[in-house]
């Protein structure tokens, strides 16, 4: 039934509409993604001021009526993460970080998970810039994002046949890390590969571990096939800062 929605959600990107209305897609705690109006939001005057930007944090309340679209009625700052404005990497990091989330995440079945994993990274980025708009910390949030998805590889023993040892290739087929049986649809994965994605999910955000390129492109071509293969979407490339 048509009513208000009081929800908090962060803005993953914003379209033109109109003369003076936005569209925005919102990842929100309560509702998943939903797309939204902002009606007279690019006027000079608005009653929104600056606020409805992609990565601000709000509180806000949107009307729901018989559209998919809702209506936003009321936005309120929680967050404007103003220093990541300030950083190229972080704005793009930011903007990756944003896009796996609306690729991963389509419907608006809520994902608290995912929708505190993203305000994380958003203050990281903030708080840090220099220390977290590198390529490590974009493929720990992804590796996150695959685990909240329940897409997370299969990193402890062999995807094909279950052997602990020799694990030398991944195959996003499979859904991991395979042995030397079972290599003929994997690539090869070094052991610092391994141990990234490994330690990755174990760790807070804030300590994602470092690996030199190599590993990095081994993890994000294993994070790419997993996101294709089981979670039917392709996400775009890692900024390549390290």
């Amino acid at each position: 039934m048509p009513g208000s929605i009081k929800t908090q959600g962060v803005v993953l990107r914003t379209i033109r509409y109109g003369e003076a209305d936005r569209v925005l897609h919102l990842y929100t705690r309560d509702r998943g993604r939903v797309a939204a109006m902002a009606k007279g939001v690019r006027r000079t005057r608005t009653r929104f001021g600056g606020r409805l930007e992609p990565f601000f944090r709000l509180d806000m309340i949107l009307y729901e009526g018989r559209s998919e679209l809702l209506t936003v009625t009321s936005a309120e700052t929680v967050d404007a993460h103003a220093r990541l404005r300030t950083d190229a990497r972080a704005l793009d990091t930011a903007g990756r970080a944003c896009d796996a989330v609306a690729r991963l995440f389509e419907t608006s079945e809520p994902h608290p998970a995912v929708y505190h994993l993203l305000c994380n990274e958003l203050a990281l980025l903030d708080a840090d810039p220099a220390a977290h708009a590198t390529r490590a910390n974009q493929l720990a949030f992804r590796l996150k994002l695959l685990l909240a998805a329940g897409l997370a590889p299969q990193l402890g023993a062999c995807a094909g046949c279950g052997e602990r040892e020799h694990l030398t290739g991944f195959s996003g087929a499979a859904g991991g890390v395979v042995c030397a049986a079972c290599e003929a649809t994997a690539f090869p994965l070094a052991v610092e590969a391994h141990a990234f994605m490994t330690e990755a999910l174990g760790r807070p955000l804030a300590e994602a571990p470092g690996a030199d390129d190599r590993a990095l492109r081994q993890v994000e071509r294993a994070v790419g096939e997993i996101a294709e293969h089981h979670g039917h979407t392709k996400l775009r490339l890692a900024f390549p800062a390290s």
